[in-house]
């Protein structure tokens, strides 16, 4: 990893733990797969720290310009999925 994780100024050390935590999860979903119930744990963890559709947005697309990884098409697919599922992702 050659890039910093997008976080803000605002956020407590345990903030900034529990979003790089689901930065790494999406990261993982791309690499190798992550089970659907951690990858929505981390996400229902990520939104209680970014409740606000706007700056999860904003976040997830600096995310992608840093990592080349897309935050949106994973969430829509561990929302979609059935329990149990493996999430991945697929690199375009």
């Amino acid at each position: 990893m050659n890039y910093n994780y997008p976080i803000s100024t605002d956020w407590t050390t345990d903030e900034i733990i529990t979003v790089t935590e689901f930065y790494a999860v999406v990261e993982k979903a791309y690499e190798s797969g992550v089970p659907r119930e951690a990858f929505l744990e981390a996400y229902r963890r990520f939104k209680e720290i970014v409740p606000s559709k706007a700056e999860e947005k904003t976040l997830l697309k600096q995310f992608e310009e840093a990592s080349g990884y897309a935050g949106y098409p994973i969430i829509k697919e561990a929302k979609s999925t059935e329990a149990g599922a493996t999430i991945k992702g697929v690199q375009r």
